[in-house]
């Protein structure tokens, strides 16, 4: 609600006064970054990620778990990938104490890197105990987070 609020100032500022608010491009863009890799892991422990039907509709049960698995397996070796290549940049931005923006406002880099890296190794986490719940038939429904119902 408050980056709603702040985008409005700005733009109203902005048309009426022509005056924006000083860093405001720099605070939506690291908060955008940062709100959506919070959620990634619930999403994908909850089943929200966004996938296909098509073909697991068609296939018998045990095939379709098969076709989760090959999904599971992608998104954590996807995440750890962004883990190892995100863990240098985000070690880099702490050390040398990087900024966005220039003038009124300077935004830290540290801590939306620091968050990505962070939501990689549970993103990864996530998939892998996905996988581990699947093959224990711990999922009641593979719409739904292991063990709700």
């Amino acid at each position: 609600m408050g980056l709603a609020i702040l985008i409005f100032f700005d733009v109203a500022g902005r048309g009426l006064l022509n005056q924006p608010i000083p860093g405001t491009k720099e605070i939506i863009q690291n908060s955008v970054v940062a709100i959506t890799f919070l959620q990634l892991p619930l999403a994908i422990f909850t089943g929200s990620m966004l996938r296909t039907t098509i073909f697991a509709d068609a296939v018998p049960p045990f095939a379709r778990r098969l076709l989760r698995s090959v999904g599971y397996v992608l998104g954590v070796l996807f995440f750890i990938g962004l883990v190892l290549s995100t863990y240098e940049s985000a070690y880099d931005a702490w050390r040398i104490g990087e900024y966005e923006g220039e003038g009124a406002l300077r935004v830290p880099t540290w801590p939306v890197r620091g968050l990505v890296l962070l939501m990689g190794i549970f993103g990864a986490y996530a998939y892998l105990a996905m996988l581990y719940y699947d093959w224990r038939n711990r999922l009641i429904d593979e719409n739904q987070a292991p063990g709700s119902a």
